[in-house]
């Protein structure tokens, strides 16, 4: 199959589908065309073309993957202390009980990766876990806290899922 008609069959989908992923279009738009660069350059390496849709696709991820990890080499560290008391958020409305009340598979995970500043991968192994189960803890630790902040302080959440707004919480304005 010629790359043009790969093109026509999979652009709209592959974009849409990296643009939710990284939520920025400038680097949706690198990635993208990276994608279809390499799509062009490997063409010849696929060797069954009812699995073309999951070849593109994957193609599309590593390149996610690699636009996040050449990102992060770019992060510089604001805090180079590891021990982080949680008393450092007090000032975030509620913050230091939604985290202590937390399910301790849940806190451990937060605390390793958010509080300490450890990689997720480093919180696998000191846990002695897997990183999806890291990750999975991570997504049901965020549910949690969203849903106690959203409840509590009455914050709202914005299309991306993400606490917007001022705090309204009578334990805080006290």
């Amino acid at each position: 199959m010629e790359t043009q008609e790969i093109w026509d069959r999979f652009n709209n989908e592959v974009y849409f589908f990296i643009l939710k992923k990284v939520n920025d279009k400038t680097a949706t738009s690198d990635i993208f065309q990276n994608t279809f660069l390499k799509v062009h350059k490997n063409r010849s390496q696929l060797q069954d073309e009812t699995k073309l849709r999951a070849w593109v696709f994957q193609i599309a991820r590593n390149e996610i993957a690699n636009h996040f990890n050449k990102e992060s080499l770019y992060v510089t560290k604001t805090h180079t202390d590891t021990d982080i008391p949680l008393q450092n958020y007090q000032h975030i409305c509620c913050f230091d009980k939604f985290i202590t009340n937390l399910p301790k598979i849940y806190r451990e995970v937060i605390e390793l990766v958010y509080i300490q500043g450890k990689k997720q991968h480093e919180a696998a192994e000191i846990l002695d876990i897997s990183l999806v189960n890291v990750k999975a803890r991570i997504r049901r630790a965020k549910d949690i806290l969203k849903k106690n902040f959203n409840e509590c302080c009455k914050y709202e959440l914005d299309k991306n899922g993400r606490l917007t707004g001022e705090s309204n919480c009578a334990v805080c304005q006290d």
